[in-house]
């Protein structure tokens, strides 16, 4: 099984209704669970990633928009453990800048920015798992 069928696999398992998967193919077993703690820091599994926007008063809608997630994979604000984050609220943002970097199968994918813009709010916990199209960051356009 490709990588790229293996990451389809996790961002459709993510998208469904489904709480548990588990595949046999030849030497590769996986197994997917929704609604587990994740041992790295005790982050929430990723439903509980969306309850903070969801809980948001209707009347009052927050200002600017959401950067999300492009792909399952646990959120890392810096490059390495120990070094400072690739953004902090305040910062100002060129287009393709690194917001952050998602993990996902060993791999490293950076999250650049959308939009020259201003970093509002930072939505993730370092070492959270967070789902397909999970809010990362709140910015507002320049």
């Amino acid at each position: 099984m490709e990588l790229s069928e293996i990451l389809t696999l996790l961002e459709r398992f993510d998208a469904s209704t489904a709480t548990s998967l588990k595949l046999e193919l030849g030497d590769l077993r996986l197994k997917l669970e929704k609604g587990c703690a994740v041992p790295a820091g005790g982050a929430a599994a990723v439903p509980a990633a969306a309850v903070p926007a969801s809980a948001a008063a209707p009347s009052a809608e927050p200002e600017g928009v959401e950067v999300k997630a492009p792909l399952v994979g646990t959120f890392y604000a810096a490059p390495a453990p120990g070094e400072p984050p690739f953004v902090s609220v305040g910062d100002t943002v060129k287009k393709g800048q690194t917001l952050c970097v998602l993990e996902a199968m060993k791999m490293m994918s950076e999250v650049p920015a959308p939009i020259d813009c201003v970093i509002l709010e930072v939505l993730a916990r370092d070492g959270e798992l967070m789902g397909f199209d999970a809010p990362l960051f709140r910015v507002r356009e320049l």
